[in-house]
Order: C-alpha cells, then structure tokens, then sequence
C-alpha cells in the first residue's frame, strides 16, 4: 500500500509518493497559497468600487474559505492522500464526483498556470520592453516544469522563497505604512490618517449593493488556498503538520490581506486608488519610496511564477495521478519516478499549459477571456464538493462506515450549510454582473463536457462495476 496515497495498480509503475515536505516548506507553501496577485493587484479594482468596506468582505470571505479548509482538514486527518479531495469525493459522493473534482481542479488551475505565465512574460517586459512575452512565458515553463521534475523537495524550496518574498514585501509595507501613520515620516506623512477608513464619504461610499458585489473579487483572491491539501501525501508527519498549517488560517487572513489593506487604506485615501493599479504601488508612491512600481512589480512576477508552480504543475500532476490511479484517465498517468515525481502526469500539464504560451504569441487579451472563466466557476464547484463531501463522510462515521477524524470541523453540519449558501449568494452576484456571467456559461459548457466524457468512458468499458476509491467501505 502506498503510504499517504492510493495503492498503484500491480505492473504500472506507480510506486510511491516521498514525503520530502517538512515543516518549513507546508508552512510557507500555505502562505504562499493564501496571497496572490488578487491582493497585490486586483484589490485596487475593488477599493475603487468598495471603499474601505472591502476590509469587511475581506473577512467575511476568509470565514467561509476558512470553513472548507477546515472540512478538508477533517477528511486529511481521516486519510491523508496526495489525491485529496478528489479521492474523497469519489469514495463518499460516488464514482462521477471524483471524476468530475478530478478533471475540474486539473483544468482550473491549467488555465490559471497560462495566465500566470502570460502575466509573467508582460511583468518581465516592464524591465525589457523588447523582450516578447511568449519568450518569457516559455522559459518559465521550462524552468518551472525541470524544477517540479527533480523531486517533490526542490518545488517545495522553490516555493517556500516564493512565498517568502511575498511575506516580506507585505509586512514591510505593513511596518512602514505604521510608521507612517505613528512617526508622520515620509511625503505621506501629513495626510495619513486612519479617518481614511470612515471619513472620505463614509465606509461604502458607493452604497452597500455596489460594495457587496465586489465580494465576487474578495473570494477568488483566497483561491489556492486548498493547496494544502494536495501536499498531503507527500508532507512529513501530515498528523502534526497540517492541522498546524491550516490552524494558522484566521491569522494569515487578518495579517496578510486585512492587516494591510487597512494600513494601506489609512495612508491612502480610497478615492486615489484606480482600477487596475495596485494598491502596494499607490501606497509606496504616496510615502515616497524610490522605483515603488519596480519593486511591486518583481513581487507580483514572482506571485505569478508560484502560482504556475504550486497550481499549475504540482497539483495538476498529482490530480492527473489521481485520474490514472482511478481509471478516469489513461494509467500511464499513474506512473512516479524515482523520486516520487508523477512525470508523464507533469509533462502532460505542461503541454497543455505549452498551449497558453502559443496564444499567448498570438492575441492573448482576447484568448484568454473564456479560458480563464474557468477558473472563477471551477473554485466554487471544487469548494462545494469539498463540503458537502465532508458532510457525506460525518454520515458516514455516525453509521460506522468509516473512522472518525480527531480534527474535526467546528458547527458541522450547520457551518457547511452557511459556507455552502455564500457560494450560492456569490454565484447570484456573478450571473447578476455582465461582465461576470460569462463564467457561468463557460462552466455550464464545462459540466456538459464532463457529463459526456464520463459517459464515453463507462461505454468503453461496458458491465465493468466502478471500482471502490482505496479506503471505500464495501
């Protein structure tokens, strides 16, 4: 039996996944899941339409994200497994739900891996404007993809210092900006106030409805954040380590995206901030740090490189893994290296993500419009199956079909349904939007295509039962 993960089929090479992730990496790798470029650029879209009310939904965004993570939690606890939520869903929810969260995470997070290394290649052209952008993405796919290939510990070195720089660019901002605030130092130093957060035309200075609707914002900032969960199979001493990581949700949440935003919003009026412009660089512009846009600018190209290699290759690898482990995919996907490297599933990911480097050459503004909806709609799905699978699996213990975890979930079943009717409130918000709703067609078109897929795959093997996820009570 594989340790942390399901038994390979006899002949096909599956071998066994490494635990090579120690404290220091699934501590930083679960930062790292919880800040992306939502924070460092997307939020100054939404204080444009918020105002300082976007420190509300901030939290109350956190608090539902908060709530999944803790049902995953639960069912880690229960097994640890590198497939994770997908294997829970099929051995609680059935055959078609660990199919469908199978292949749904795997598509989310390639197309966010191809616009992360679009965003790369025009992050790179602010140093080197002649420097064409596919040629950017295409190395660092390369790169990426040659660093998740050598063994599960170098992704995670990789990650643990680029989660590392983050961490740093947002705690400094957070000490300068109180330095700014008690001292007065800087250009800033004169205006900064924390009246900012009720003074300037109140906290919704639009109105409640306009700054609700930005909580659709809010939301997929956090996205990532079940990364934690995929690590599983390969963390050391998970008993210990991934309660430890996910106990420290509530605290990163407040530091890294309330705690800032509410000195950035102190120093800086929300009246100042533009769509499209980063908070960070209007907030170290106003204090008057030199090459502030330089200096954001290389966080948020190294936001975008960990995003491609925790999300767009290692999790999709290990996803793929699941899909040839269970049958949902061709079995040479099953295969580990030495090293414990799913490859053939790496390599496939990176193909596919290859593909966004050849739209990327040719018009990546409009291509990437469609794809990228996936990603909106596939969280909100991914998310939802985690709860209400970890609903399935209380129902099972109560009936003595499966062990019970001793990291359990608080309020369930009851703080499942509040974070299951969020999503459904978000998702209103989504279709209530125009520029939004195209996300809902897209993932409409996305659950048709799995629904015929999963048909052709069970004609091609007529009267064959479904075999049981590894730990499925019989």
């Amino acid at each position: 039996m594989e340790e942390g993960g399901p038994q390979s089929p006899p002949g096909e090479g599956g071998g066994e996944y490494q635990r090579r992730l120690g404290t220091r990496q699934t501590q930083m790798i679960a930062i790292g899941g919880t800040i992306g470029t939502g924070l460092f650029l997307g939020a100054g879209t939404a204080i444009s339409k918020a105002g300082p009310s976007l420190l509300v939904w901030y939290a109350v965004a956190g608090a539902v994200v908060f709530l999944v993570v803790r049902a995953l939690g639960e069912l880690l606890m229960y097994r640890p497994v590198s497939g994770s939520f997908a294997d829970y869903a099929r051995e609680f929810l059935g055959p078609f739900w660990g199919y469908a969260t199978t292949w749904t995470y795997w598509i989310m997070w390639v197309t966010t891996g191809m616009a992360e290394i679009t965003a790369a290649g025009q992050f790179v052209r602010y140093w080197y404007p002649d420097f064409d952008q596919w040629k950017t993405a295409l190395i660092a796919l390369v790169v990426l993809t040659c660093a998740n290939l050598i063994s599960v510990k170098i992704f995670g070195e990789l990650e643990f210092w680029f989660a590392m720089v983050k961490v740093t660019a947002i705690i400094g901002m957070i000490l300068i900006g109180l330095g700014v605030l008690i001292l007065g130092f800087g250009d800033a130093g004169d205006t900064a106030s924390v009246s900012h957060l009720w003074a300037d035309g109140g906290v919704a200075p639009h109105g409640v409805w306009n700054s609700l609707m930005t909580l659709q914002i809010v939301l997929f900032a956090y996205l990532g954040v079940e990364l934690v969960g995929v690590t599983a199979g390969e963390t050391k001493d998970p008993e210990k380590n991934l309660p430890r990581a996910i106990n420290t949700l509530p605290f990163r949440f407040g530091l890294f995206y309330i705690g800032a935003l509410t000195v950035i919003l102190s120093v800086v009026s929300w009246s100042e901030f533009q769509p499209g412009t980063s908070p960070f660089v209007a907030a170290f512009t106003k204090i008057g740090i030199p090459a502030a846009a330089g200096i954001v600018n290389f966080v948020v190209l190294t936001s975008a490189l960990s995003s491609c290699n925790a999300g767009g290759l290692y999790a999709t690898a290990r996803m793929l893994r699941t899909a040839g482990l269970n049958g949902d995919g061709p079995k040479g996907l099953a295969r580990l290296t030495a090293n414990g490297v799913p490859r053939t599933a790496l390599f496939a990911s990176a193909l596919v993500m290859a593909s966004g480097v050849a739209i990327n050459a040719i018009d990546p503004e409009h291509a990437f419009t469609y794809i990228t909806s996936v990603s909106t709609g596939g969280a909100v799905l991914v998310w939802s199956v985690i709860l209400v699978t970890h609903m399935r699996y209380r129902a099972a213990v109560r009936d003595g079909r499966a062990a019970a975890s001793p990291y359990r979930m608080p309020g369930a079943p009851y703080t499942n349904w509040l974070a299951l009717a969020a999503f459904a409130f978000v998702t209103v918000l989504i279709a209530w939007n125009a520029d939004t709703r195209v996300s809902l067609y897209v993932i409409g078109a996305w659950i048709l295509l799995l629904v015929a897929g999963y048909g052709l795959r069970r004609t091609r093997t007529p009267g064959s039962p479904e075999a049981a996820a590894p730990g499925r009570p019989a």
